[in-house]
This record gives C-alpha cells, sequence and structure tokens, in this order.
C-alpha cells in the first residue's frame, strides 16, 4: 500500500466524552415486519418487534411506548439527548428493525419524510421540501444509515435510498459461506454480497457488514479463515463491522433445535480468543461499531452461559497490553486516546476493493492517533466520488469555536488533497455523498447540488 506525508500543527485534545465521533447518533425504529425471506434460525424473529431485536433491548423499548411512531421518536429522543447535555445540531440518523427496503414504498417514504419533519420542527409538504428545510434547520441531518439485505441493492433500491438522503448502509454478511448460509435459512448468496458491496460503493456509500462468528456449522478455524477473507479478497473489504457473536436467544428457531443438531454457541473464553486473532487483521481504513448485540441475559437459554456484553474493552485492553499493535479506525480516534502531540500529518493508502480503486486519507500524530479521514473511490468512468469525510473528537453545534479537530480545517484540508488526488487521475468530476444538513458547508467549498439533487459535485479544472 502506497503512502506519503505531510506535516502540520494544532492544539492539544480534550479529554475524551461521549460523543468522541464528531456527531450525535439517533436511532429510529421500523414497525414490525417479517423478511421476505422468512426467518434465519438464530433470529429472534419476535411478533411485536422487528424481526432481528427482542423488546427489552432499550431502542426498541423506546419504540415500543412510541407505537413505533417515527416523528415522536425523533422528537423524544432529540429532547433527551439535549437534557443530557449532547449536542444536537449534527445529528446521523440511524434507522434499525427489518429490512427497510422491503415495507411499502408509501411506508418508507412518509417515514423517512416525518424523521425530517421532526428535525425541522415542522411538517413539510414532501420529502423533498423537507430535506430542503433540513439544509439550514438547527437539527441537522449530517448522514443517515440504513440496516439492508444484500439481496436488497437493485438499482432501484440504491437510487431509492440516495433519495431518502442516506449515506452509510449496513448488510448482514454473517459469515461469507453459501452452504453456511443455506443450513441457516438465510436467504441470500456470496454473489449478492460482492454484487451489493460494489453496487453501493460505486454509489458513494460507505459500507457496513455485520459479521457473525459462530453459526451453526461453523467453527472457530472457519470463522478465522472467512473473516481474514474479508479483506484479503478485493470484492469485500468493508469500511466498518459490527462483529455479532451467535447466540441462542429463546424465541428463535435454533432455540427450538440446537440440542437435535448438537449446537453450542462459543464461550467466553472461545470467543475472547478469535476476537483476539481477528482484531489485529483489520486494516486502517475500516472502523469496528460495535462488538455485541445488545440483547439481554434474561432473553438467551438459560443453559447456555452468555457471553459478557463488556468484552471488547477486556479484549482490546489486553491486546494492548502485550504490545499488539491495533490499526482499526474506532481505536485510534482522538476522542478514545489521550496525546500532547502538536504535529499533524497527513497518510494516504491506496487499495482496490470491488473493481475500484480505492484512497483512504487520514490525518494523524506522530502516535497514528486519528483526527480526520476520507474515503475517495475512483470510478472506470473518471469520476470520483467521495464516500465519507469524517473530523473526530467531541460533536460541536455549528459556528461553535473549534476544539482539537473539529471545526479547524481538517475537513478543508481533507478535501483538497481528494481534488488534488482526483485531478491526477484525471478525473474531470469530483462527487460527494452527503448527508443533507452538510450541502451548505461543501458549497462554501465551491460544491452544487446536481440536477437530480443527490450528490455534490465540482467541475475540475485542470
Amino acid at each position: 500500500m502506497a503512502k506519503s506525508e505531510k506535516i502540520y500543527s494544532k492544539e492539544s485534545p480534550k479529554k475524551p466524552v461521549r460523543s468522541v465521533s464528531g456527531v450525535t447518533p439517533l436511532t429510529v425504529v421500523l414497525k414490525p415486519k417479517k423478511c421476505d425471506h422468512g426467518t434465519c434460525i438464530y433470529c429472534p424473529g419476535g411478533e411485536n418487534v422487528p424481526q432481528s431485536y427482542t423488546d427489552k433491548s432499550p431502542a426498541i423499548m423506546r419504540a415500543l411506548a412510541l407505537k413505533f411512531d417515527p416523528y415522536i421518536q425523533v422528537k423524544t429522543r432529540l429532547e433527551t439527548l439535549k437534557k443530557m447535555g449532547h449536542p444536537t445540531d449534527k445529528i446521523e440518523l440511524i434507522i434499525i428493525g427489518g429490512t427497510f427496503l422491503q415495507y411499502e414504498k408509501k411506508y418508507q417514504y412518509d417515514f423517512i419524510k416525518k424523521c425530517y419533519d421532526a428535525l425541522n420542527g415542522k411538517k413539510s409538504k414532501n420529502l423533498e421540501d423537507a430535506k430542503r428545510i433540513n439544509e439550514i434547520s438547527k437539527h441537522r441531518c449530517v448522514a443517515m444509515c440504513i440496516e439492508n439485505r444484500p439481496d436488497n441493492c437493485s438499482d432501484e433500491e440504491i437510487k431509492r435510498m440516495l433519495e431518502f438522503g442516506c449515506t452509510r448502509v449496513e448488510i448482514g454478511v454473517q459469515l461469507p459461506d453459501d452452504e453456511i448460509y443455506k443450513k441457516v435459512n438465510r436467504g441470500h448468496t456470496v454473489k449478492d454480497v460482492v454484487s451489493a458491496t460494489e453496487k453501493l460503493k460505486n454509489a458513494g456509500f460507505k459500507v457496513g457488514y455485520h459479521f457473525m462468528p459462530g453459526l451453526p456449522y461453523s467453527n472457530p478455524k472457519k470463522d478465522t479463515k472467512l473473516f481474514k477473507e474479508l479483506f484479503r479478497n478485493e470484492n469485500f473489504r468493508p469500511d466498518q463491522l459490527k462483529i455479532y457473536p451467535c447466540q441462542i436467544v429463546e424465541s428463535s428457531v435454533l432455540s427450538k433445535i440446537y440440542k437435535r443438531i448438537k449446537y453450542k454457541p462459543y464461550t467466553n473464553e472461545q470467543i475472547t480468543k478469535l476476537l483476539s486473532k481477528m482484531i489485529p487483521e483489520i486494516p486502517e481504513y475500516c472502523r469496528i461499531m460495535r462488538i455485541m448485540r445488545e440483547i439481554p441475559k434474561e432473553k438467551m437459554i438459560s443453559e447456555i452461559n452468555p457471553i459478557n456484553l463488556d468484552l471488547r474493552k477486556d479484549i482490546e485492553d489486553n491486546l494492548r497490553k502485550n504490545g499488539v499493535k491495533i490499526n482499526e479506525i474506532r481505536l485510534r480516534e482522538i476522542g478514545f486516546n489521550e496525546t500532547n502531540s502538536d504535529k499533524l500529518k497527513l497518510k494516504i493508502i491506496k487499495y482496490n476493493a470491488s473493481k475500484g480503486k480505492e484512497y483512504f486519507l487520514e490525518i494523524v500524530n506522530d502516535k497514528n492517533i486519528l483526527y480526520g479521514l476520507l474515503r475517495l473511490r475512483i470510478l472506470k468512468n473518471k469520476t470520483g466520488v467521495i464516500r465519507e469525510l469524517h473530523v473526530y473528537g467531541k460533536a460541536l453545534d455549528l459556528g461553535e469555536v473549534g476544539n482539537i479537530s473539529q471545526h479547524k480545517g481538517i475537513g478543508k484540508w481533507l478535501m483538497s488533497e481528494a481534488e488534488e488526488i482526483s485531478r491526477r487521475e484525471n478525473c474531470k468530476i469530483l462527487k460527494v455523498i452527503s448527508g443533507v444538513g452538510v450541502r451548505e458547508y461543501y458549497k462554501n467549498l465551491g460544491y452544487d447540488l446536481d440536477k437530480d439533487r443527490i450528490y455534490m459535485i465540482k467541475d475540475l479544472k485542470f
């Protein structure tokens, strides 16, 4: 991987707080709906809650109390975040529950519009009107994540997600093995995963995988091999990961058949050993978003010892203690680290993924602590696509004086470098997949909204 460096100076950081990634996440839950393919054998599959969740998960409990109304969910959560002292100017909407793209189209458009309306504090005529208002709203949607399946990423479905203002898509990959997919009733193939990953990246989305070690019919050796394949095989290479070890939930099909198929979930010791091998394999361009699902112990089969939900911290602390190098993004973010270094530099990693050329730009200090990053993809038609621009550190309100990383020009620095790279790649156009609430920022950098009102674009002058 090719790397280049430039030196830059900054001030010392503050101590980490909860909103350390630069934006404030806000989760909205879909109404219950069965997946079209049926039910994966490990899925809780509840009747009154979204299929892959239980009624004891915090976000689901809130949604249940509010009858899954998206407007009320967003409005109520905004008020709670304010009371907790979190800034609410820059919001990342995270839509969870069933497979959103499988719901009726009218429900999809209505759901997204109501989310924007709640952020805007007023009801709009239609979705496009709601998005326009949000561009200058007090509570701006700067990013949107939709959970999805690999077999629900057709061109038409991707176009719809872009219309919603989505910037990140998480797909359930679990273990990329067709034989296992069949046995657990996953309902799609590895080919679907490869196709979806390529299409999503080409459209500019940041792509996250849900990876599930310990599935029935697998074993630690096979899990490790498939995990390494995620980054060694150019057809995969996700930007983010959620690692959810398989567990037996009381309402799942697995809870009824695990004895018959002689299935045993991994113990704490087994999953600790497995993850301790996996985490150091993750390259600098990927972020571990979460390890372990928030499934309460009372929802597990009582005779099975559930895995510790705080397992991640114990594993990471142990790896650091033993001097194991960890490259993944989250553990390097400035918000999770204390440093007195005042020298920043630009690092560029170039790699191939999903039939495209990727540039991963990051601003780090001499200890490789991460202050900001940018993902640039070069398409075959010589168009550059910025799939993510993210400056880390404590989230600030719009216009608030900058801290060590936020509002200090790091974003502009990264954008300028991306434009230079795109010119060297002979790109005539550079486009950005932008959250609706960030459009004003890109306008100030010389970008305009395209005719379809999806991407912010700039003609590159030679």
